[in-house]
């Protein structure tokens, strides 16, 4: 019977962040309205299944971290398959398809899911559905959606082929299609894993979106309102049917309890390491008043801890949402009386949600507000599978609908207007949508991990010991149409209100004792950098690319230098170039005292650029430090060619980096009278040997 035929196919996830994770349960949810079991395990999860004997088609979802590395979660299922021992014909039996999560910003694009797929094409695995490659700079819906939609027929050709292997007869193969549910077209997509991103409008739905609920409701939009917004849609989108995805099953439950006990210690927030409540002893703006952004540099004390680091490494701060916010937060929970009560998170009995389990980031019991305070990432966009969850907490019909519409197929570039590129959060939300009320378990189940925040060290430890200094934009999110009020980044934020007496200090935040026993402290915990660090042979040269500040980490790098010089006066030392840029020269020249490592010999060469400053030179003077660079062309050959030197870039990787890199191009071409593409493999090969080395954002 066809009823009896088995249709399970493996579904494997590595998340660092939960993107994959919950994409993977969305492939879940939808397998069951398509006649499917999806067999669903976190890949480290090796006990659960057996790549070796699988015989069933396997599904694999994998973010990308770091620099390009797989996601902590697959690094023991990397280190597995990436044994050299085993055979090509190891995996020569396995069917697979895979969906890589990644973020063009950044250079090793998607490099995780990557490295699992060229790996398990080396050991003789089979491709049963073309790898996607979801780019989270543009969207992750516009590759994922137009994935999952095709996957279903793909899936059901290789339940075809793999019935024709086991000897049944075409006729059984054929009733058993018959009785699946209906798929749609089959996607046009490219066999080149490379092409796969899709551009939306050449994306066609699938005809049945079998776990998705149709929704028919016509709501002409009003003459007035001919612009779409947040809270507003136009034709077509507020006059068609809406397929929308299936309402996610409900998995947690809170219990308020007493207001007595202490929270848990913030140490506990994070997986592994440890954490340090360190003082902040000092703080400087580094930018004057009139500077479009304010720059500050901060000194830790560390001098009581083991917290040890070398330049170029990076540490994280733990930080807290805002006050304000949460406060806010719970008033429209209408929960501002129990901020301080305790409550105790557990999994939601009869659940229907697969492999439902307790947020690791949400400690088993603590006070409501320290949930809000410092587990929950309150600011995060929210996906398409809120939105549909706070649908059904929404009374207003005209705000239910264009919920609907925003985590919609049809509303798709509505949500990436209006969500996605405004950075619009869930208070946002719910001032513009003021009849939606949710439950608090739903933010629990909904709103990620607050992560701890990333920053490079400003310092060395040999030159200053027991000290620990870095430098930050404070980030601004000026007023829009879809937010109202204005904003400061989540950890930006909080530090520079947290430093401004030292900043700005009076009769009243003075110590009268002269110490610094009242110094706020903040907690951190290292994020060591395996590759940005100094040459280890200090007669190599180097060149350091870091307008803004991403010149943070190379101060540190000229003090350790500095020190080296001073101690080993016999030592060979090789040339050190800085090339760095700012607006404007009397606004946020950051460090002026560049200079003084000009005059010691530690730096050997600093070119500056101020891309605002008018010049009334004849010839234009360069405005940024790719400009810059090209001018000295021969150099740059000289040092990465003929002396193997080293060239770093930190900062801004869309609007600086990538520039770099060009030039950096152009120069090997012309240097080495070679085309493009020989220069480009070059580059590459410097990558590879890790002596062209990026610390770069977006």
């Amino acid at each position: 019977m066809c009823c009896d035929l088995k249709r399970r196919f493996l579904l494997l996830y590595a998340t660092q962040k939960g993107q994959a994770k919950a994409i993977a349960e969305e492939i879940w949810q939808q397998a069951g309205a398509h006649g499917l079991e999806a067999d669903m395990h976190c890949i480290s999860e090796m006990d659960k299944y057996n790549l070796e004997t699988e015989e069933d088609p396997v599904v694999i979802v994998i973010s990308t971290t770091g620099t390009g590395d797989p996601p902590d979660t697959a690094c023991k299922f990397v280190k597995k398959i990436q044994d050299t021992t085993l055979p090509p014909d190891h995996f020569a039996h396995l069917q697979y398809g895979l969906l890589g999560l990644g973020d063009s910003e950044y250079t090793f694009f998607c490099n995780g899911g990557k490295t699992v797929d060229r790996r398990l094409q080396e050991l003789g695995a089979q491709h049963f559905y073309n790898t996607g490659l979801a780019d989270d700079s543009v969207g992750l819906e516009l590759v994922v959606d137009p994935w999952i939609d095709g996957l279903w027929l793909a899936l059901e050709e290789a339940f075809l082929l793999q019935r024709k292997k086991e000897g049944m007869s075409s006729d059984a193969v054929s009733s058993s299609l018959c009785a699946a549910p209906h798929v749609g077209h089959e996607l046009n997509l490219s066999s080149e894993v490379q092409n796969l991103k899709l551009e939306d409008e050449r994306v066609r739905s699938s005809d049945v979106l079998m776990t998705q609920k149709l929704v028919d409701v016509h709501l002409v939009a009003s003459t007035r309102d001919a612009e779409p917004s947040l809270v507003h849609s136009v034709p077509p989108v507020s006059q068609s049917a809406l397929n929308i995805p299936a309402l996610p099953p409900e998995y947690i439950e809170v219990q308020f309890q007493d207001t007595h006990g202490e929270n848990p210690h913030l140490s506990s927030l994070i997986s592994g390491g440890t954490t340090f409540e360190v003082p902040v002893t000092k703080a400087v703006q580094l930018t004057r008043e009139d500077a479009i952004k304010t720059a500050l540099l901060l000194e830790l004390d560390i001098a009581d801890t083991v917290f040890d680091y070398q330049p170029g490494d990076a540490f994280c701060v733990i930080c807290p949402n805002n006050v304000s916010e949460v406060e806010e937060l719970l008033h429209i929970l209408g929960l501002s009386e129990k901020g301080e009560y305790f409550v105790c998170v557990k999994v939601k009995q009869g659940t229907k949600k697969k492999g439902a389990a307790h947020p690791q980031h949400i400690p088993e019991r603590s006070t409501l507000k320290f949930v809000l305070t410092w587990c929950l990432e309150i600011r995060a966009i929210p996906k398409k599978a809120f939105l549909r969850a706070l649908v059904e907490c929404t009374s207003d019909a005209g705000e239910k609908r264009r919920l609907q519409e925003l985590c919609s197929r049809q509303g798709a570039s509505d949500y990436t207007r209006f969500i996605r590129d405004s950075n619009v959060c869930l208070l946002d939300l719910l001032r513009a949508f003021p009849s939606c009320k949710p439950s608090l378990n739903l933010l629990i189940e909904h709103l990620p991990k607050l992560q701890a925040r990333s920053y490079s060290v400003s310092s060395s430890n040999l030159y200053q010991p027991g000290k620990l200094y870095f430098v930050f934009n404070i980030v601004e999110f000026p007023a829009c149409p879809t937010r109202p009020v204005s904003r400061k980044g989540v950890c930006t934020g909080w530090l520079a209100e947290l430093v401004a007496p030292l900043l700005h200090p009076n009769k009243n935040t003075l110590d009268t004792k002269g110490g610094n026993s009242s110094a706020k402290k903040i907690p951190i915990f290292a994020r060591p950098n395996n590759t940005f660090h100094l040459p280890a042979d200090p007669s190599v040269p180097f060149m350091m690319v870091g307008p803004g500040t991403g010149i943070s980490p190379f101060i540190g790098f000229l003090q350790h230098r500095q020190k080296l010089r001073e101690e080993h006066t016999d030592w060979e030392f090789g040339e050190t170039w800085l090339f760095f840029g700012c607006r404007h020269q009397d606004r946020d020249y950051l460090f002026k005292q560049l200079r003084c490592f000009l005059e010691n010999g530690t730096l050997t060469h600093l070119k500056v650029c101020f891309s605002r400053d008018s010049s009334t030179a004849e010839v234009a003077q360069p405005k940024y430090v790719q400009d810059v660079i090209r001018l000295y062309a021969k150099e740059v050959a000289r040092v990465l060619l003929k002396e193997r030197g080293y060239f770093y870039i930190c900062g801004d990787k869309k609007h600086m980096a990538d520039g770099v890199s060009d030039a950096v191009v152009d120069i090997l071409s012309m240097e080495m009278e070679a085309d493009k593409l020989e220069a480009m493999k070059i580059l590459a090969m410097l990558r590879e040997a890790k002596r062209y080395l990026q610390d770069v954002w977006s």
